[in-house]
């Protein structure tokens, strides 16, 4: 594949990858959604196709960005190494291959060629680093996070526990709406190399200049902590970042997402530590029962969404579209879902649990 073959596939990454619904077009882009992808471009070093996804509902693009960029890209107590060791090993804890491609490949960048899908935490070289993907790997169920007990400085555990916490969302979004590799449809595997190589030219310049915190929260307004986000008070910005966030996708929920559904999928998210769901639907078809018939189709897709995003198919999509049409009910209704289970897995992860990893 030429080079010039390659940029355009890049530039194509963005509109075609995306399943479902049709995100906005850069060209076509103006407030809060041209707001987004400016910011996106400048600091991410690409309009990447895990953001533009969220592009047909303009609140929820904006919130899951400006969470993303005040935890990841930051400058902050924590360097971007050891937040992409997390954004990498909680992707891979969740069977997201398309994150974990991108974001091990920022991680070998930036840390000398370490592939963290290829090596189990423990064989880590890197003290530092074994500690995060050690600490990013067990926090994924309850009975991990316990296993981490010493305290890391209270200043620091808002970007790393943030950090887990939205990818733990952005998975469960990525796993619905895109495909499984950073390629177009079509595009052979082979060329998965050439464009990786591409790409991390293009972001790893981006990652390695230093932004300053906060300037993303404007894109939303003020708003309150939720209680069980209480391990984001010790940092100002985190704080915000996510109280805004938060509100954008709960705003969302309230519109896209029965109140029936709504409450059945809390309720099953009370009741979750992390263990695996399925591998077949039955148990979603069977918590669905007791709905209403009508809300039954956005009750499955909020559950798969939530409990086991790679059951997500064509067919529960189309079940919901057939009764609920509109691409930003589409994006509301799975953010809303994928963030409620990332604040589950983010209120079970100890203030303490980071084992000293930015040390």
């Amino acid at each position: 594949m030429t080079s010039k073959r390659i940029t355009t596939v890049l530039g194509q990454l963005g509109l075609t990858q995306v399943r479902y619904v049709s995100p906005v077009r850069r060209g076509a882009a103006r407030g809060l959604v041209g707001q987004v992808y400016e910011q996106v471009e400048r600091e991410f070093g690409v309009l990447a196709p895990s953001i533009v996804l969220h592009s047909p509902a303009p609140q929820v693009l904006a919130a899951s960005w400006l969470m993303l960029r005040e935890t990841l890209l930051a400058a902050g107590q924590v360097e971007r190494t050891a937040k992409e060791a997390v954004a990498t090993t909680v992707s891979l804890s969740n069977t997201c291959p398309w994150c974990v491609t991108v974001h091990s490949t920022m991680l070998s960048g930036l840390a000398g060629g370490l592939v963290l899908a290829d090596h189990p935490a423990e064989s880590i070289a890197d003290p530092r680093l074994r500690a995060v993907t050690t600490w990013a790997r067990d926090c994924g169920t309850e009975e991990g996070a316990m296993l981490h007990e010493p305290a890391c400085p209270a200043e620091q555990a808002p970007e790393l526990i943030g950090t887990a916490v939205l990818f733990h969302y952005y998975n469960r979004m990525v796993n619905v709406f895109l495909t499984e590799l950073p390629l177009p449809p079509g595009a052979p595997r082979m060329a998965l190399g050439p464009v990786m190589w591409i790409l991390d030219r293009r972001m790893r310049p981006a990652a390695g200049r230093s932004y300053r915190p906060g300037t993303s929260l404007e894109l939303l307004p003020v708003a309150s902590l939720p209680s069980d986000l209480s391990w984001a008070s010790a940092d100002p910005v985190t704080e915000d970042a996510f109280a805004r966030g938060c509100a954008a996708v709960d705003a969302a929920g309230a519109r896209s997402v029965p109140p029936s559904v709504r409450d059945l999928v809390l309720t099953e998210l009370e009741n979750w530590h992390g263990e695996q769901r399925g591998p077949s639907r039955a148990w979603a078809d069977s918590a669905v029962s007791g709905l209403p018939a009508a809300d039954r189709p956005a009750g499955r897709l909020a559950l798969l969404t939530a409990l086991a995003s790679t059951q997500v198919d064509r067919s529960a999509v189309q079940q919901f579209r057939a009764t609920r049409p509109g691409d930003s009910t589409l994006v509301e209704l799975t953010a809303w879902a994928s963030l409620a289970a990332a604040r589950r897995v983010g209120s079970w992860i100890p203030l303490g649990a980071a084992d000293q990893v930015s040390r």
